[in-house]
């Protein structure tokens, strides 16, 4: 199947609305917000910054930038309507962010536009991510930033031991969500190869055991492919979803991924 995310656009408003919910709620895990500071943190923001962070989805990394010292103005694009609508609403105070539907790989933007870029979580999602890197090098200023964040699929996991069940829900999220489960393994060569000056790269890992959000969101977009598919009846759909809250309610439940990022600089 497809990855869900590349062809967000089309997809009927139910999906984006669950796209929306998880987004948010994986904005809002300590893990991820420290992650996201962390490689903020190695940008050189000038005073007055111009960012644009591509694929933006619900604007949650945007909300951050808006906040971020030096940022004077932050530019949110994706390609789903519905997702640029509850950007707007969620952020509908922070007068610094602007959202718009826009292609990362074909940006209306003149060249040298941005001092910053930003692709969070985006470019395991889409076919082409060399695409959206050459445009984030083509819209930068010379000098000017790149911050790449995203998940190693490869690594994502529920599995507490050999031959759990649910590790097939986690097979099954990755199979319909991830376009590329393997990307942050040729990240930083990627990145180097569209023309950029790398800097080493940076590991960290989301890991749940009491009260998931994220990683339970894996057990139900798992059992729904499966399902949807054919490869499980409803029963055992039922008590695939059944085991998961049994775990998470006596706090056996595990789940984990591990996530990379780094920056990199436009030559000058």
């Amino acid at each position: 199947m497809p990855d869900a995310f590349a062809t967000i656009a089309s997809l009927p408003p139910q999906t984006v609305e669950l796209i929306a919910r998880v987004l948010e709620t994986r904005a809002a895990i300590p893990s991820q917000q420290a992650m996201l500071r962390d490689y903020l943190s190695e940008i050189a923001f000038p005073p007055g910054a111009n960012v644009l962070e591509v694929g933006c989805g619900t604007g949650a990394v945007c909300r951050v930038l808006a906040g971020w010292p030096n940022v004077a103005s932050v530019t949110g694009i994706d390609p789903s309507s519905l997702l640029i609508a509850k950007a707007r609403e969620l952020a509908r105070e922070q007068r610094a962010i602007r959202f718009e539907e826009g292609d990362g790989r074909k940006l209306r933007f003149a060249g040298a536009t941005f001092d910053v870029v930003i692709l969070h979580t985006l470019l395991s999602h889409v076919p082409g991510p060399m695409d959206f890197i050459s445009e984030a090098l083509r819209v930068l200023k010379p000098g000017g930033a790149l911050g790449v964040c995203d998940g190693d699929f490869s690594t994502a996991t529920l599995a507490t031991g050999p031959c759990d069940p649910l590790e097939s829900c986690a097979r099954a999220f990755v199979e319909n969500w991830v376009n590329d489960p393997w990307l942050v393994r040729r990240l930083s060569a990627l990145v180097q190869q569209a023309g950029f000056a790398v800097r080493p790269i940076r590991c960290y890992g989301v890991m749940e055991t009491q009260s998931p959000g994220l990683t339970m969101t894996w057990v139900d977009r798992g059992v729904d492919t499966l399902a949807a598919g054919g490869r499980i009846g409803t029963e055992l759909a039922a008590a695939l979803r059944a085991e998961a809250r049994r775990r998470a309610a006596d706090g056996s439940f595990f789940g984990y991924m591990s996530y990379a990022a780094l920056t990199a600089r436009k030559p000058g």
